[in-house]
């Protein structure tokens, strides 16, 4: 989804010219995010978690912020996305059944979203009908402060359980370890300057986000502080998982929730 049409395209043009790849093509993941080493868990224990559904299937993942409000990322929206293919089911661990699965009214992307550099990968998404919280459907705060580089997080996701592999029919859940912007972006890993401003990394050994897992939720500290976006694959050592900063893009989501 999310890239691969504008990443093939540049590459077939690069090497069409003999030009050298340019940074951040080189065969990047098609980015529905990306769960690898992740153990089956309860959405009362993630019931900010929901489901992003187009046309009847699973598509990606969401954040409930409040009773109508669900954060996702930009590339989850890209045309020819429509509200009117749009649900979220939300209050349950499988992406097929249970819970409740409500029609979006309309959505918002990062006006700066950009999809070669993945810059403000985010959006939201306004319900038609408000949630009704209770012990598998909660809101969850977004942070106002990144995280230090070593922080605990999780992720949760039901995406594929490899880069080659399935999806999972039911959420599944993994710890994790924040990657600062600094560090990701060092000689320690591979991506050097495609990390960006609005991004923060994640990293466990054998574990990740995969495909199907993009706009759900990198927690930390009881907040949400990341939007699943991109990545190499999935589980890479030296390419951590990319998300959107939640805190560098808190304002805007702020503001958008008032206008979607």
């Amino acid at each position: 989804m999310f890239l691969q049409i504008v990443t093939t395209l540049a590459l077939l043009l690069a090497i069409a010219n003999g030009a050298a790849i340019p940074s951040g093509l080189e065969q990047k993941s098609t980015p529905d995010g990306r769960i690898v080493g992740g153990t089956a868990t309860s959405i009362e224990d993630h019931p900010w978690q929901v489901s992003v559904q187009k046309s009847g299937g699973h598509s990606c993942g969401g954040s409930i912020i409040s009773n109508n409000i669900i954060v996702t990322a930009a590339h989850c929206l890209q045309p020819p996305v429509t509200a009117s293919i749009l649900k979220i089911r939300a209050g349950s661990n499988k992406r097929t059944y249970g819970g409740v699965l409500i029609e979006v009214a309309a959505f918002k992307v990062h006006e700066g979203y950009n999809s070669v550099t993945k810059v403000n990968d985010i959006g939201v998404l306004r319900l038609k009908t408000k949630l009704t919280f209770g012990s598998t459907i909660k809101a969850i705060t977004m942070a106002t402060a990144t995280p230090a580089h070593g922080s605990a997080a999780s992720i949760t996701g039901w995406g594929k359980t490899s880069h080659d592999g399935s999806s999972s029919s039911e959420l599944l859940f993994i710890d994790t370890k924040i990657v600062g912007r600094s560090q990701c972006s060092s000689s320690t890993y591979g991506y050097g300057s495609s990390i960006r401003e609005t991004m923060i990394c994640a990293a466990a050994a054998n574990k990740d986000a995969c495909q199907g897992d993009s706009g759900g939720p990198l927690v930390s500290g009881g907040q949400l502080v990341g939007v699943v976006s991109w990545g190499e694959q999935c589980a890479l050592a030296r390419y951590p998982g990319v998300f959107a900063n939640v805190a560098e893009l808190r304002d805007w989501v702020l503001q958008a929730q008032k206008t979607v």
